[in-house]
């Protein structure tokens, strides 16, 4: 990860046992570094990214931020871990003006390992050097749209082989985009011209909902029922939209009634078609069954889910838990079969700002991410527990105070906003943030 601007105490971030800092002007030895539970960078000290805890790690800027993506599902095979790797992004702009947003492809390619230091070389090998640095190069390409208003939250689903872009505009809008055309260009330079010269200017929405009552960021496609979309708005109100003829939908102007507050999140169940989870600044989680009308569809409540908004939620696709990240910068693992106790089965505090994402892994069931306001990305094992005879707290009595379960500690983003997991990459991790975007994978996951 790249250092911090300005004047900063150095961190080598890592495993937590292996994140260290030091003055940068000293010869003293790296000391850990712990985010929220140390002395604070000082002048003079800076971060600076451990190699040899990271995979791959790579950074793009794409100009105005992002405060939102998703990764687009591809043809190049599942469970891919040799390198280079290629991946699709679909993301929204939050530019300063309206008319300066776009919606965008991003086509990430030839995203090499991170490269162990190399010692001394002859002058031919230093030649050699330099060439492989020119081949290993990550290249970028991204085709626009433009789109009136910040984009709040961007989620992609594939209509059969047709990929389309749910969009929440803080417009008040949410629109639905096809995207096969630009996921066509950014494959192809010539076809990527013809778009330039003749295309970009008038791609439009193929459907757009005004029903809301303001803007809003909850949004979340059924990976069961093709083409069945959820949107939750800042007035407090959910809306089903059910698929019609000829690449349309059917949104019920009947809102979900439960919460009192902005719905922040929206989460399928990934097991039963009909069944939803939702999340609120009232401090709310709730489930919820469309089989139902839309008054009485609420069907269990935790009511006082963490100390102020909960802004995320992430439903596992292996085991019957939920998992949220709220204001008060815990992490909350729910067991479903236990949700009428209004108890979770696990807590964790190591953010100390509001939580900005959460994740659970595609394949690992017990593994997941999670982002803060406080520019840290975290990794978790549930099924992780520290070893009494390791040595680890003796040798650093300040690993005591860490979460067993608590993996790896990311840091070096500016105002993180969101990540995910790479369904068909395993390990990797993709996030944006004010800083732009960072794929890595750690030597933890």
């Amino acid at each position: 990860m790249a250092a911090r601007k300005g004047r900063r105490r150095t961190c080598e971030t890592g495993e937590p046992m292996e994140a260290e800092s030091r003055d940068a002007g000293s010869e003293g030895p790296p000391q850990v570094y712990l985010p929220g539970r140390g002395p604070p960078l000082r002048e003079g000290e800076e971060l600076v990214m451990d190699e040899e805890a990271y995979v791959l790690y790579h950074r793009a800027q794409t100009g105005a931020p992002c405060l939102s993506f998703d990764i687009v599902r591809d043809h190049l095979g599942d469970n891919r871990t040799e390198l280079p790797l290629t991946l699709y992004l679909c993301a929204g702009t939050q530019a300063e003006t309206s008319q300066s947003n776009r919606l965008m492809i991003l086509r990430m390619h030839n995203l090499h390992g991170t490269k162990s230091p190399s010692s001394e070389d002859s002058d031919d090998e230093e030649e050699e050097d330099e060439e492989d640095e020119e081949e290993r190069k990550p290249q970028l390409e991204l085709a626009m749209v433009p789109h009136y208003g910040g984009i709040n939250r961007v989620r992609v689903s594939w209509l059969g082989e047709e990929p389309v872009a749910g969009v929440w505009s803080e417009k008040g809008q949410v629109e639905v985009f096809a995207l096969r055309r630009l996921l066509q260009v950014v494959d192809d330079p010539q076809a990527m011209a013809v778009f330039l010269r003749d295309e970009q200017a008038r791609v439009k929405p193929i459907f757009t909902f005004a029903g809301h009552m303001g803007e809003g960021f909850a949004l979340d496609w059924s990976s069961r029922v093709p083409g069945r979309l959820l949107t939750g708005d800042c007035q407090k109100n959910i809306h089903l939209w059910t698929p019609s003829d000829g690449g349309s939908w059917h949104v019920d102007q009947r809102p979900f009634v439960g919460h009192t507050r902005s719905v922040e999140d929206l989460q399928w169940s990934p097991t039963e078609d009909t069944v939803f989870a939702s999340c609120s600044a009232d401090a709310s989680i709730r489930i919820w069954d469309i089989r139902a009308a839309p008054g009485k569809a609420c069907m269990l409540t935790t009511a006082t889910a963490h100390d102020g908004d909960v802004n995320v939620i992430s439903w596992s696709r292996r085991e019957p838990f939920l998992l949220s990240g709220g204001d008060d910068g815990a992490l909350k693992v729910w067991d479903l079969r236990q949700f009428k106790s209004g108890s979770p089965v696990a807590t964790f505090k190591q953010h100390v700002a509001p939580v900005t994402s959460v994740e659970w892994h595609p394949q690992d069931s017990g593994v997941f991410a999670a982002s803060g306001a406080d520019n840290q990305i975290t990794q978790w094992d549930l099924a992780v527990e520290r070893d009494p005879e390791a040595g680890d707290v003796e040798a650093d009595p300040g690993l005591a105070s860490l979460p067993q379960q608590l993996l790896f500690v990311h840091q070096g983003e500016t105002d993180l906003k969101e990540l995910h997991w790479h369904p068909q990459c395993p390990g990797v991790l993709v996030s944006t943030a004010l800083s732009g975007f960072t794929v890595f994978r750690t030597i933890s996951v």
